[in-house]
């Protein structure tokens, strides 16, 4: 018992302590906020206001920029793919500028763990459980208790129809759109994976890089949707697109300025090993794979469609 006392003492103690590591997290980035404030203009480069509070890169510190260049008064977010939620692109934006929002991912577990956090009681968050789909996702969006169709930010990143499932998203109109594009695509070619309900990034492929849509497929749907590209960061993952009633606010860019090659080396091996290729020899690995051409709507291998 006394073992098990201690324990329990031990877990309120690191519980405690992490708290703590997350309001200075929260300190830091209000600290970030209020010195890249100062460089803030219309021609303004999203790398340049880049700041990493709980987003995987320096999305944080873009939220930031942009939410403060226009007047957004909803102020409600929708998140796809945030895993246990403590990396993600708008968990500062609910702590430090007290938005409410919906987050969604495929992992039971993972969502319990957000529901244990202290965030889960001390903000306006509702964690939904469900594998996202393009037939499902207007329901899933529906389904929340706090629905809203003018809302202020949505972020996609499911590593895989990303592009197929922000195309079917009907029911809500947000400001800004925050997802994720693949860049060993690059940016002349309008392309995405095929749709597959059951798409799997891993599974799909060993080497862990066929997935998504490059940012020129991306924007062209954008476009349909009354949506204009503001940048990408500096990361060469992340697309920023703001709703044309504001765009007035920023430097529209078209693909080729925005695009980012990605610096970060995913690529695996047949045993799961990193292999650390570049954006040109990643590309190599995943050229038998069929992609759509959304010039045409037709299905073409990698290789055939980029001549390699």
């Amino acid at each position: 018992m006394k073992k098990i006392n201690y324990l329990l003492s031990y877990i309120k103690i690191l519980l405690s302590s992490l708290l703590k590591l997350e309001d200075i997290k929260v300190a830091i980035g209000r600290i970030e906020k209020r010195q890249e404030q100062g460089k803030y203009n219309i021609k303004q480069k999203l790398e340049d206001v880049e700041f990493k509070v709980f987003s995987q890169w320096g999305e944080d510190g873009i939220i930031q920029y942009i939410i403060n260049r226009i007047d957004i008064s909803n102020k409600y977010f929708i998140e796809f793919g945030v895993e246990d939620y403590l990396e993600s692109n708008t968990r500062f934006l609910l702590i430090n500028n007290n938005w409410s929002g919906t987050i969604i991912d495929g992992s039971k577990k993972n969502v319990d763990l957000v529901k244990k956090q202290s965030i889960y009681w001390r903000f306006e968050l509702e964690a939904i459980n469900s594998f996202i789909t393009s037939e499902n996702i207007n329901e899933l969006i529906l389904s929340s208790k706090n629905y809203q169709k003018d809302i202020g930010l949505l972020s996609i990143d499911i590593d895989g129809n990303d592009y197929w499932v922000w195309k079917n998203i009907e029911c809500i109109n947000p400001i800004i759109v925050v997802i994720e594009y693949n860049s060993i695509f690059g940016f002349r070619h309008k392309v995405t994976i095929p749709y597959d309900a059951n798409f799997y990034r891993t599974k799909r492929h060993y080497s862990n890089l066929y997935f998504g849509a490059s940012l020129a497929a991306l924007n062209d749907l954008a476009i349909s949707k009354g949506y204009s590209l503001v940048g990408s960061n500096s990361s060469g993952c992340n697309a920023f697109f703001v709703r044309n009633d504001f765009k007035d606010s920023f430097m529209c860019l078209a693909p080729e300025e925005a695009f980012r090659v990605a610096k970060f080396r995913e690529s695996r091996n047949k045993k799961n090993k990193l292999t650390y290729l570049n954006n040109d020899k990643a590309l190599l690995m995943i050229k038998e794979l069929p992609v759509v051409n959304l010039n045409n709507n037709e299905i073409v291998k990698i290789k055939d469609l980029y001549e390699i």
